[in-house]
């Protein structure tokens, strides 16, 4: 619901921030957001593929793989790039780029401050997105506060322009955290959570509690309507600056709000002169985790704020609110600016993206809900009803005294991983929106923190083995046959005693290319670490391998195909290696 004025908006942020302002101001309050390192047909956008294999367009007679994304045709930021030519990737704050034929760099660009273009300060840079010869760095400028604390950064995009020599034509700051993003063809959403800039008083001089909440909430009352809208800064290639506030006019509301968060969506055009004013759209809400599936975007919060706001009621410790998650939805179909649509509440608490999917107009939502001692887990089927987000059937039960490791949802079928000894896969049918229900169940040791598509009904599962007490033993890859979803089956695996890997709780590291039948996933251990490469058929996981890089302690984070190559990205540098023999073809230090 948007507010008629800002003089509606002021009068309604104050009375909700007044409510749950506590002695020491908010310090209770507000998400956490990303510290960083964050195949399309008519048929196919917004839904996933059970026979994906992560490739992405292709120059003619060379295929490569893409970031390893949630939904077909929607891109994620992250550490590394390629469009088959060349690969582009963050280091040390700076921008590389890497020709692919001659395996050299051929361009790099440090990467600075919107207060200072002259390149001299550099920025905190996390992740990136590509489109054409343009790349969209994301990440943080230390010199753009947030709640009046120095060191605190701001969000801050970068639009570099790859056609010859790499340099910037853009930078825009805004306040506040950098949450996610998404990029649809050309145009990118970034996602961004700020907190309100009220200036308290010091309330260490007051005798009491009481004293110092009464204090906040005058420091509230007083506050201008400023305060909760997020300024920001555009720079072009040419140092022009432009500053601007987040605009009465584009701020929502949902039902229920505390006041001390505002979610900001903008709209980027990577193939523009420059990066412009983002054209923000605000919700008075906090959020957690992003999911969009062509022309939806969803973010949802876990509404964890509402314990902190009866401790300041009742100014003692509370028992916990049954577990609450509030998504809301905008309409991101078209290339311009976004539209709230709608908001919505299920019981529980996401895991992460996987745990949304949206299908023929309908969200499926997978939680876990803890209260009193029992713990167990559900899917709920959301639908549109007017300006609310409302449940019109769902499945619950799953996993008692377990909680929700990895989710996937494919087409009409789910798939939801429960572990506290054992690791029941349960699959679930979907077809029936108001009767969602669980078909099959599958129980193992250990359990699958990462699911993916392989194929002919075929599912691959990473997370860890554990013995009959529950106690993880190392990493392992799982293969199972989901064709009868009421009898899924586990008929290959391998193991990595000891080890871990970070594409257990961060997909990109994650690369299955299905033309090869290669899996590579990055394992650390008390060796050295390393990818090791898998060779996946129909019925076996063997290894054909590991690649290291120089170091005895250099972590490997991503890897990606290009041609017959498998390319890996550590700190130090990039390793081709020949995707068939596993024989190193170059190294580059970055």
């Amino acid at each position: 619901m948007a507010f008629d004025s800002c003089e509606q908006l002021l009068s309604s942020l104050r009375d909700a921030a007044a409510n749950v302002v506590g002695p020491w101001g908010f310090a209770n309050f507000g998400g956490m957001w990303r510290g960083g390192g964050v195949v399309t047909d008519s048929n196919a956008l917004g839904r996933s593929d059970l026979t994906s294999g992560g490739k992405a367009a292709a120059p003619p007679g060379q295929e490569f793989s893409g970031t390893n994304n949630h939904e077909a045709g929607v891109d994620e930021p992250d550490l590394v790039k390629t469009d088959g030519k060349r690969i582009v990737t963050l280091a040390h704050g700076s921008l590389k780029v890497v020709d692919v034929a001659s395996r050299t760099i051929s361009g790099s660009l440090t990467l600075s401050s919107a207060d200072d273009p002259s390149g001299k300060s550099a920025v905190n840079v996390t992740e990136l997105l590509l489109a054409g010869d343009r790349a969209l760095v994301l990440g943080y400028d230390y010199k753009a506060g947030i709640d009046g604390v120095p060191g605190v950064s701001g969000a801050q995009m970068t639009l570099v322009d790859l056609a010859g020599a790499p340099k910037v034509i853009g930078r825009f700051t805004i306040e506040g955290g950098l949450l996610d993003a998404r990029q649809i063809g050309g145009t990118a959403r970034v996602v961004v959570v700020s907190r309100p800039t009220v200036k308290f008083p010091d309330t260490s001089k007051f005798g009491n509690d009481d004293a110092r909440i009464a204090a906040n909430r005058s420091a509230v009352m007083a506050a201008p309507v400023e305060a909760w809208l997020p300024h920001w800064t555009a720079v072009d290639g040419a140092g022009k600056r432009t500053e601007g506030r987040v605009d009465c006019g584009a701020v929502s509301r949902p039902t229920t709000y505390s006041a001390t968060s505002m979610l900001t969506v903008l709209t980027f055009d990577l193939a523009g002169a420059a990066l412009g004013g983002g054209d923000p759209v605000s919700v008075v809400a906090d959020g957690d985790t992003v999911y969009a599936n062509g022309p939806s975007l969803y973010v949802a919060n876990d509404q964890r704020w509402r314990m902190a706001v009866d401790m300041v009621r009742t100014k003692k410790a509370v028992s916990p609110p049954p577990p609450l998650t509030q998504v809301f939805k905008f309409d991101i179909s078209g290339a311009g600016r976004p539209r709230f649509v709608a908001s919505g509440e299920v019981p529980g608490w996401l895991l992460n993206q996987y745990s949304m999917s949206e299908w023929d107009g309908h969200l499926r939502i997978a939680t876990t809900t803890s209260l009193e001692n029992t713990t167990s887990s559900a899917v709920y089927v959301l639908r549109l009803n007017g300006g609310q987000l409302t449940a019109v059937g769902h499945v619950d039960g799953l996993g008692k005294g377990e909680r929700i490791y990895s989710v996937r949802f494919i087409g009409t079928t789910g798939y939801v991983v429960t572990f506290r000894q054992t690791d029941p896969l349960y699959t679930l049918d979907l077809r029936d929106p108001s009767s969602p229900k669980v078909v099959g169940e599958l129980k193992i040791p250990g359990y699958s923190a990462y699911l993916h598509p392989a194929g002919d009904g075929k599912l691959l599962g990473l997370g860890q083995d554990a013995n009959a007490q529950g106690r993880v033993q190392g990493m392992q890859v799982s293969l199972f046959d989901v064709r009868d979803p009421a009898h899924p089956a586990r008929v290959a695996q391998h193991q990595e005693k000891g080890g871990h890997s970070e594409a257990e709780y961060d997909p990109h590291a994650f690369l299955y290319w299905a033309p090869l039948g290669l899996l590579a996933v990055p394992v650390w251990d008390d060796r050295q670490p390393s990818v090791v490469v898998l060779k996946v058929s129909d019925t076996a996981i063997t290894e054909a391998g590991a690649i290291t890089h120089p170091g005895r302690y250099t972590t490997i984070r991503r890897s990606l195909i290009v041609g017959g190559t498998l390319w890996t990205l550590s700190e130090q540098g990039l390793k081709a290696t020949d995707a068939s023999t596993l024989a190193e073809q170059a190294w580059i230090a970055l």
